[in-house]
């Protein structure tokens, strides 16, 4: 590759007139692509795939973009003076070793964010959310919590919105006031400058592994989150958390506070210190772990200079995210739950603890490498029966063997949904949560979800009739 695609419009920056390589042209690609194309770089890209689904969308945002595809090449690094690397691209990766031998500067969308957030809109708020389960979940309640408070909020990140999409709109809209940003580990990676008021590391399972090789790899991917934080939120209940104190740090926890800047349960009522939030019973979200969730996403706002009351009305207004066990059909006293976003054991497990009736699991898809073992207690003690579907079934079928109840294979997901309700009975719920990464079977786990939505909606219809 051996010319970059100049852009015009370039304004006061760190990119103007840089060749910047963009590697990976998924949504976050275009993202960078666009934003940087905005600032005047010069643009290459390059990905894995012979034909990768943000092409089109790159190559109209810059005519004539040149992109390399296929596997990486050492020769993609030729002029350029930075690159911008999509999460799915690991540092690893024998380009990005190169390119650091070369020292050519690597970034991802975030670390662009950051800098140009603290150049451009130096008062805005941002809170940043990462862990291993409840992101989403903390990210957007965190963010209708901001709005509550009378706040003009952006949610962005891998919440779903690039970041760099966000950031272009405020640019000629106005920058908002708060910025809630979710944080996974990968974009973490490349992350060095990114500011927060305050900052959450919810909880750390087992997940990623095939990528990190070790739960210290992946819990200091996590770490990255408080380099530069105002306020660490921890969780007083997970180890991996706790042991990253530090600074100015307040926790939240199931139990009762231990002083007035910890969150907590005390006498059925979600409380700050001593001072009451909510009622546990005026929590639209079931299951102890949404208690965790709505108390870290409270202790975000209040660390971030917001007042109480309206953070309680949002907590109690929130109603939840797609996927995340969604209810989406019920068919003979029989209630059809989606959780297609628990990709790991700890959401599986997580999910189950939080039914209030009995369950039959539909789980199964790429494991990741991960121990299924940490299943077993959960799947004893919740479920009925379990279904298992996906790649690594069979590792599933051999974890799940101690735990005493049935355990069948579907080879697709409708079977699975008849499967499942076969084994039910009225009052049970069928839970999909199937601990596993999707793309063994599905585009992604939305589509799984809305897979097991259809399905079970089609059988509720024909037992209806």
């Amino acid at each position: 590759m051996g010319h970059a695609t100049d852009t015009t419009g370039g304004r006061d920056g760190d990119w103007h007139g840089r060749h910047v390589l963009i590697l990976g042209l998924g949504d976050t690609g275009v993202s960078c692509i666009r934003y940087l194309a905005s600032k005047g770089a010069r643009l290459s890209a390059a990905d894995t795939r012979a034909a990768p689904p943000g092409l089109a969308a790159a190559r109209e945002a810059v005519p004539g973009l040149e992109a390399d595809l296929g596997p990486f090449r050492a020769q993609s690094l030729e002029g350029v003076d930075a690159i911008a690397a999509s999460p799915g691209v690991a540092l690893g990766e024998p380009i990005l070793r190169e390119a650091a031998a070369r020292a050519i500067e690597i970034v991802g969308d975030i670390e662009i964010f950051g800098r140009e957030v603290a150049r451009q809109a130096p008062g805005a708020t941002v809170i940043g959310v990462t862990g291993t389960n409840g992101k989403s979940t903390v990210t957007a309640l965190a963010g209708a919590m901001a709005r509550a408070a009378g706040r003009r909020t952006v949610v962005a990140g891998n919440i779903g919105r690039p970041v760099l999409e966000a950031l272009l709109e405020a640019e000629t809209q106005g920058h908002p006031e708060c910025y809630v940003i979710e944080l996974s580990s990968y974009q973490l990676e490349t992350t060095a400058s990114l500011s927060l008021a305050s900052g959450t590391m919810l909880n750390l399972t087992q997940d990623h592994l095939d990528r990190y090789g070790s739960m210290p790899n992946y819990a200091a991917a996590k770490a990255r989150i408080f380099r530069h934080c105002g306020t660490r939120v921890l969780n007083r209940d997970d180890a991996w958390s706790r042991g990253m104190a530090g600074g100015d740090t307040v926790t939240f926890g199931l139990d009762e506070p231990r002083g007035e800047r910890d969150w907590g349960l005390a006498q059925g009522q979600l409380v700050e210190g001593r001072e009451p939030i909510a009622s546990l019973d005026e929590l639209p979200l079931p299951g102890l772990h949404n208690a965790a969730n709505a108390l870290a996403a409270h202790a975000l706002c209040r660390c971030a200079g917001m007042p109480r009351e309206p953070l309680a009305r949002a907590i109690r207004e929130f109603r939840g995210l797609p996927h995340r066990v969604e209810r989406v059909a019920e068919s003979g006293g029989v209630v059809f739950l989606d959780d297609s976003k628990g990709t790991n054991v700890g959401a599986t497990v997580a999910a189950l603890e939080g039914l209030g009736t009995p369950a039959v699991l539909i789980a199964g898809g790429d494991g990741k490498g991960q121990d299924f073992a940490p299943l077993v207690p959960a799947v004893k003690a919740k479920a009925r029966a379990v279904v298992l579907i996906g790649r690594d079934a069979p590792i599933l079928a051999h974890a799940l063997a101690g735990a005493g109840v049935p355990v069948v294979r579907a080879e697709t997901m409708d079977a699975a949904v008849e499967a499942a309700f076969a084994l039910a009975v009225a009052g049970d719920a069928v839970l999909l949560s199937p601990a596993c990464a999707s793309l063994d079977m599905f585009a992604n786990y939305a589509e799984r979800g809305r897979v097991f939505a259809a399905a079970a909606r089609a059988l509720a219809r024909r037992a209806e009739g």
